[in-house]
């Protein structure tokens, strides 16, 4: 049997970087009604949540050494995410939560220098949501 530790390390790792899946982590402990809903939902959202948090301390880490030439992206690139960044803003972090571009939204939004707080909050919402979808689909299906 799983535990709430298990759940909280899957979907902290799932939103690195690193590839990894913690849907189905949520489902499975779903269908085996080992814990309460609102208690997976709560961990699987603060492990995800900090997970991305990651993602963003290293973009605002990686800010500090625009301009050196090791760094993975060219100073015209770096403009040109600033601008795009600038027009869409904070508000791309809602598709925090989508598989393959999301976390490197919440990166590029540490690159930007978004504040701690809104990043907290935004992908909160994001990511909280869709455990909260994916939970009342699969609890709705059983």
């Amino acid at each position: 049997m799983m535990t709430l530790t298990a759940m909280f390390f899957a979907a902290f790792i799932a939103a690195t970087l690193i590839p990894a899946q913690s849907e189905a982590v949520l489902v499975g402990m779903l269908l085996a009604k080992s814990n309460p809903v609102s208690l997976l939902l709560l961990v699987a959202t603060v492990g995800n949540v900090l997970g991305s948090l990651v993602n963003w301390a290293i973009g605002r880490f990686l800010q500090g050494y625009a301009g050196q030439r090791w760094f993975p992206v060219s100073p015209g690139q770096l403009t040109r995410a600033s601008n795009w960044y600038a027009c869409h803003g904070w508000w791309t972090l809602l598709g925090s939560w989508l598989p393959v571009i999301g976390d490197p939204l919440v990166l590029v939004s540490g690159l930007m220098r978004e504040p701690l707080w809104r990043v907290v909050l935004v992908v909160t919402l994001a990511k909280g949501g869709r455990y909260l979808a994916l939970s009342w689909v699969t609890l709705w299906i059983v």
